[in-house]
């Protein structure tokens, strides 16, 4: 079983067995949005150590708790899981995801950048019916898969892109394989 040396915080107990069964690592819980001031300076503390990477569900509260987290902690990585990967009827979290899916997101870890240079604009979403297409959404979630970096609504996506720093040359590389 692969080791992460990284804190990964995880929303629940459920994503943390989860995660436990796909990796060996250290967990912190925020229990859901309402994150106690112990919880940040736990990871607070983990950062300035261990390290941490976020990874929450790929829904509307996973994003609210990953931006909190974000805006409190600058040097935190970032772990997405696809959708997809991430639902059992209609729950979506972590905890439905199978060990290969949480190892394949893990291994596609991104750092935000505060500064990031804009490398991409919508128009190379447009360009590549990323937005404004029937598919555009599938479309996007399958090049958000392969470049670790989630899915997201379009305005999002750009911004991911930029920010989480994927190059031009592994956004060709990336729509090229997956044949977008």
């Amino acid at each position: 079983m692969e080791s992460i040396k990284e804190t990964i915080v995880v929303e629940g107990k459920d994503d943390e067995a989860a995660l436990k069964r796909a990796v060996k690592c250290e967990v912190i819980i925020t229990r859901g949005f309402g994150i106690s001031e112990a919880t940040f300076k736990r990871i607070e503390h983990a950062s300035k150590t261990t390290g941490v990477i976020i990874f929450t569900d790929p829904d509307f509260a996973g994003e609210r708790i990953r931006e909190r987290l974000s805006k409190r902690i600058s040097n935190c990585k970032h772990a997405f899981l696809s959708r997809e990967d991430a639902t059992f009827k209609d729950d979506i979290g972590i905890e439905n995801a199978s060990p290969e899916a949480i190892i394949e997101a893990l291994s596609k870890v991104r750092t935000l950048k505060q500064d990031a240079e804009i490398v991409f604009t919508k128009a190379d979403l447009v360009a590549l019916d990323l937005e404004g297409h029937a598919n555009a959404a599938e479309r996007r979630n399958r090049l958000g898969k392969a470049l670790g970096i989630g899915y997201c609504n379009a305005k999002q996506f750009v911004n991911r892109l930029n920010h989480y720093g994927v190059t031009r040359q592994e956004f060709i590389n990336a729509v090229e394989k997956l044949d977008i």
